[in-house]
């Protein structure tokens, strides 16, 4: 790494799947809300049909992005454990690839956790982002589950973590049952919290989960969290 930077070591966790049209303007606008930061950014692919692997092995020319690319299609949350095992580093940051989180808030992340009074920091979800169905069956799943966890209601996939919580994920996941990264932080049994980020409709592409796929990720998470209550 150059001189200069400051602050913990900084990396930043992306689970890739049909994401070859925005991975390059991902990094290109991480590395700008960074900036002055010591960072890195794991790039998980995940078995993607597209052309993300080639994309992501052109990225990795900057020595700050490494690559791992899965032979067979583990899901997000595994995919995401996978890259939080891979990265040695003081904080770690789980982002989609899609661009609806944007990556100018992990800055937000990073200096709320850095108060030191809670394990991990998720971005809460605002905005109109997808379908009025879809963003009210996704807020009654988040609702169930922190009355389930402690997580705060509004906690989805975008957040970060200190070394606690993501030992704990790491653990629940690669080597326990857990079904996502986010309920793993919800038991992790440290205190959350969250801040307000307004997410951004998809710029390129649909989502690749069906309504009957989220339908059976809610019931299987809830009934996962029920069950260590």
């Amino acid at each position: 790494m150059g001189g200069g930077l400051s602050g913990p070591r900084v990396a930043v966790v992306v689970p890739v799947y049909g994401n070859a049209a925005t991975l390059r303007p991902l990094a290109h606008r991480l590395a700008a809300a960074l900036a002055g930061r010591d960072w890195r950014l794991r790039l998980v692919v995940d078995a993607s049909p597209d052309d993300s692997l080639a994309v992501a092995a052109a990225l990795a020319a900057d020595e700050r992005i490494g690559v791992t690319g899965l032979t067979v299609n583990v899901g997000q949350h595994r995919a995401l454990a996978t890259g939080l095992l891979a990265e040695d580093a003081d904080v770690w940051v789980c982002l989609d690839a899609d661009l609806q989180d944007p990556p100018e808030a992990v800055p937000l992340l990073l200096d709320r956790l850095a108060r030191g009074d809670v394990g991990a920091v998720f971005a809460g979800r605002r905005g109109r982002y997808e379908s009025p169905v879809r963003r009210l069956t996704g807020t009654l799943h988040r609702r169930l589950a922190a009355r389930l966890t402690g997580l705060p209601p509004d906690a989805g996939a975008f957040l970060a973590l200190g070394p606690a919580v993501r030992a704990a994920v790491v653990d629940s996941v690669l080597g326990g049952d857990a079904p996502s990264v986010v309920l793993a932080a919800g038991r992790a049994g440290l205190p959350l919290a969250s801040v307000p980020v307004a997410r951004d409709r998809r710029p390129e592409g649909s989502s690749s989960w069906t309504a009957r796929a989220r339908l059976r990720q809610s019931l299987r998470s809830l009934w996962w969290a029920a069950r260590r209550r």
